[in-house]
């Protein structure tokens, strides 16, 4: 498509000669512009997919794929049987019966504040991998007897707790008596610190023995919900037959992953298609500067233009010519902007930590964005469609300048010289 002889010109006209120098330094900036326009597109949308991805993920590593819940709280009997039977189905890879129940949390020192308490046998906290492979300290093997309790690293950090240290739970559902409803008030003693990589989890969720959950809460041999895990979480819909004919008769209710968190996924999705088209904004900027380089390149080469037009060049031979100079322009921009934005999703966490200890801030925030780390992976996805926007854009504005180009009358552009 493109000839030696275009080639050649096109290459010496993007080298920079004596009196040319300022054409050359605005094609320099529309480069640099269009890099950093990709780069900025690349990070924010890997940043946003490795944000929405992780989160996902980690809330069903704690959550489970498919939630059954008793109505209202309500204890569910008879649950060692149904959870037999829902482990019969093929894909489930855990099915785990829970006793959740909302406290108070209280310790010596006077700190207080409101939790979930999760009453799980030890086994079935063993095989919730989200859990028991990231124990900080302490160790599961504790977790039995009726007073052990696992928090999480955020709840540990705000009250200084350490492995033995106690823990008081209050639970407003307490005893009727003559004088009204005491809560019900027990002390644990802490066994082990999990951090969950969620915030949310962290500061608020601990763990109990089942056994010593139903005793606190009052609903022995009950659990108030069943977590279920499939080997494909894609499988919802597969299982979904099996387990509605399990349920059918029973007072409770299922909810897979996709509606437990389908406000969450939207509002990112959301939000990542909206920095991706405000970002896309920058790139078309740098196009601009694409378009007024080559147009300022045309108008100073039309002397070169009409002698290469009268020695026997076409009009498509000078289109060609300068659509390279700005195609070099554009994918060279999309090519450099692609390497640094890789190059700074993959080392994200570094330069956090140099910026937050160069200023003394902080960057991110795991309270208010609820994981625990910036996500630091890249979305192979969003960096093909940034690549194809850049160069898109930066070939679409080398038309115009072309086609000017290729128009110029070689007897006017002579005469004018």
């Amino acid at each position: 498509m493109f000839g030696p002889f275009e080639r050649m010109v096109a290459g010496r006209y993007l080298r920079a000669r004596k009196g040319e120098r300022f054409v050359s330094i605005i094609a320099i900036f529309s480069l640099v512009g269009i890099a950093l326009g990709v780069a900025t597109l690349i990070v924010v949308t890997s940043v946003m997919s490795g944000f929405q991805t992780q989160l996902v993920s980690r809330f069903l590593g704690v959550n489970g794929h498919i939630s059954i819940q008793a109505y209202a709280g309500q204890a569910l009997e008879g649950y060692q049987d149904l959870t037999q039977r829902i482990r019969a189905i093929p894909g489930m890879a855990s099915v785990l019966p829970v006793l959740d129940g909302q406290v108070l949390l209280s310790t010596p020192n006077g700190g207080s504040r409101g939790g979930l308490v999760r009453g799980i046998s030890q086994a079935d906290l063993r095989g919730l991998h989200s859990i028991s492979d990231h124990i900080l300290a302490g160790n599961l093997n504790d977790f039995t007897g009726d007073d052990a309790l696992v928090v999480g690293v955020g709840l540990a950090q705000s009250y200084r707790l350490r492995i033995g240290d106690s823990l008081t739970l209050i639970s407003p559902q307490g005893a009727a008596t003559a004088f009204g409803t005491i809560p019900r008030v027990r002390a644990y003693k802490v066994v082990a610190v999990f951090d969950a990589g969620l915030s949310e989890y962290n500061n608020s969720i601990v763990f109990l023995p089942l056994p010593a959950a139903q005793v606190f809460f009052q609903k022995p041999d009950a659990v108030t919900g069943i977590e279920i895990r499939l080997d494909d979480p894609d499988r919802v819909e597969a299982v979904a037959p099996a387990l509605s004919a399990i349920l059918a008769g029973k007072q409770v209710f299922a909810r897979d992953w996709r509606h437990a968190n389908d406000t969450l996924i939207s509002v990112l999705q959301v939000q990542k298609d909206t920095m991706f088209i405000v970002l896309g904004m920058i790139v078309l900027v740098a196009a601009f500067n694409v378009i007024s380089s080559l147009i300022m390149l045309v108008k100073d080469k039309r002397a070169d233009i009409a002698v290469l037009r009268t020695i026997g060049a076409s009009s498509g031979s000078v289109l060609r010519i300068f659509l390279m100079c700005g195609a070099f322009v554009g994918v060279s921009g999309t090519l450099a902007g692609t390497l640094i934005g890789v190059v700074f999703c993959r080392n994200i966490v570094a330069i956090q930590h140099v910026v937050e200890n160069v200023t003394g801030g902080q960057v991110f925030d795991s309270s208010v964005f609820m994981l625990t780390n910036l996500p630091d992976q890249v979305d192979w996805g969003d960096v093909v469609r940034v690549v194809a926007l850049g160069l898109v854009l930066s070939l679409l504005a080398t038309l115009y300048p072309s086609w000017r180009a290729a128009r110029t009358d070689p007897v006017e552009a002579l005469r004018h010289e």
